[in-house]
């Protein structure tokens, strides 16, 4: 465990990272003692500096829960971190190459929360408090150098989180078995990945009931009204400038975005 004058720095680090788009070397690599609890002191932090500065939560993602990406990643366990409405963007979105260091995307679905999850939550009662379902494009991107990271880095990175493209939400009751959901994921008019809802734990509710149990060690909770990102369906896909994503859900309909040159 770290101290909070460390924890601090870190953030303020990361922040710095964030804003200029230049990356910094691995926090594992300085801070040998930093764990996950630390880690996420660092992410706590790092939150309340953009909330501090005007920004709102409006919802979390939950990142590496498909065995894709801990693979790509070298990691055995998901993460979460925090969506502000800065990053949550709608269909056609056109985002900046430049405010971004080594962008990768992902398909995902995207649960629009009716009702709050407590946190020990059963797999029914945290499928109960879905109302809606969406497909998205989330955008990645680590401030930490050539994506160099121990799950502690992308942890206080607040999960290597970005932008989130969601489309329009459809009824949960419309949609059917979550786990059988199928994404595919088209770069400039190619396919370049798919998936389906099984991928991310074997089902994205119990990602949520996972979500709900781990806020609930800082004392908050999953809200009415905010979106989740359950975790991508595939291993993520470099994103360069000009470049243009379609991600399309099997009755979700689809969602696109293009990246302006820097």
């Amino acid at each position: 465990m770290i101290d909070g004058a460390l924890v601090q720095w870190l953030a303020d680090e990361l922040a710095a990272a964030a804003a200029q788009a230049r990356p910094v070397a691995p926090l594992t690599a300085r801070a040998p003692g930093l764990d996950l609890t630390g880690a996420y002191a660092v992410q706590r932090a790092l939150v309340r500096r953009w909330t501090d500065a005007g920004d709102r939560v409006v919802g979390h993602k939950v990142g590496l829960t498909s065995a894709a990406m801990q693979q790509q990643l070298g990691v055995d366990q998901p993460d979460s971190g925090v969506l502000l409405d800065r990053m949550v963007r709608t269909d056609g979105a056109i985002l900046d190459a430049g405010r971004l260091i080594a962008p990768r995307v992902e398909a995902e679905l995207a649960l629009v929360l009716g009702a709050d999850v407590p946190a020990g939550a059963t797999r029914d009662q945290a499928a109960a408090a879905i109302a809606s379902v969406a497909v998205a494009v989330e955008v990645i991107d680590s401030r930490i150098a050539d994506w160099r990271i121990a799950v502690e880095d992308t942890v206080a990175d607040n999960a290597s989180s970005a932008y989130a493209v969601v489309g329009w939400p459809v009824p949960v009751e419309d949609v059917g078995d979550l786990r059988t959901v199928g994404l595919v994921l088209h770069r400039n008019g190619d396919v370049a990945a798919t998936g389906a809802g099984a991928a991310v734990l074997g089902d994205p509710v119990l990602a949520l009931t996972w979500l709900a149990r781990r806020l609930a060690e800082p004392g908050k909770r999953l809200q009415a009204g905010q979106v989740v990102l359950p975790g991508a369906v595939h291993a993520a896909v470099p994103l360069a400038a000009g470049d243009v994503v379609t991600a399309t859900g099997s009755g979700l309909g689809s969602v696109s975005l293009r990246m302006a040159a820097a």
